[in-house]
């Protein structure tokens, strides 16, 4: 897999080598190597449309973690990650929010506008994803301190935190909260790509939040 690299600037060999160094085979091990979090989540069902979870009427289908339990049984230790994936080799992976990393979630739109604006102004930005459905970029970040401890299930939708939050389309997933990370397919056969650095520093998230405003407000 071939990571997409916002930096124009750079001359074309140190990208080509940029590019090779984040080339991973297993993005979720990848992710799990730097200590973050992950817990199986419901993915497309085997056995026709729907939701891996077989629930009736499930809300998010291939977008939630398979377990009530899920804040607690998240781990970053590489063996639980393979005992998780002979016991179900299909799953996707959700990382909880709030403990080593927040993601700001705004309209795909939005976040390819704030990548030229950060990457113009000189503004480090961590990680960044774009989820199955192609239609929202999730920025990785250090997580914000202080928010109550909320104990939750499928409770990504919430509205942008914190709660003086209020620019449109923008979701601050921080504790209670959940992404799926790549490469998470969903139901309608997209799957989650990264489209910067996987491995990059995890900035704060105050120092690109305005960027990531603005862009939605655009």
């Amino acid at each position: 897999m071939t990571y997409i690299s916002t930096d124009r600037a750079n001359a074309r060999g140190r990208l080509s080598g940029m590019r090779r160094r984040r080339e991973h085979p297993d993005p979720v091990a990848a992710f799990v190597a730097r200590g973050l979090a992950v817990v199986p989540a419901a993915a497309p069902s085997s056995a026709g449309p729907g939701c891996s979870c077989t629930r009736i009427g499930c809300p998010m289908p291939a977008g939630h973690p398979l377990s009530r339990g899920w804040r607690k049984e998240a781990s970053a230790d590489p063996a639980q990650l393979e005992r998780w994936r002979t016991r179900i080799p299909d799953a996707n992976y959700a990382s909880p929010t709030g403990e080593t990393h927040d993601v700001l979630e705004v309209p795909a739109a939005a976040g390819a506008r704030a990548l030229a604006s950060l990457t113009a102004a000189g503004i480090p930005f961590g990680p960044v994803a774009r989820n199955a459905a192609g239609d929202r970029y999730l920025f990785f970040t250090t997580a914000r301190p202080g928010e109550a401890d909320l104990d939750e299930w499928w409770s990504s939708d919430l509205d942008a935190r914190p709660e003086e939050t209020e620019t449109t389309g923008l979701r601050w997933h921080t504790r209670g909260s959940y992404v799926l990370i790549p490469p998470a397919r969903a139901v309608g056969g997209g799957v989650a790509r990264w489209v910067h650095d996987p491995e990059a520093d995890l900035p704060d998230p105050l120092r690109i939040l305005e960027a990531l405003a603005d862009a939605c407000e655009a």
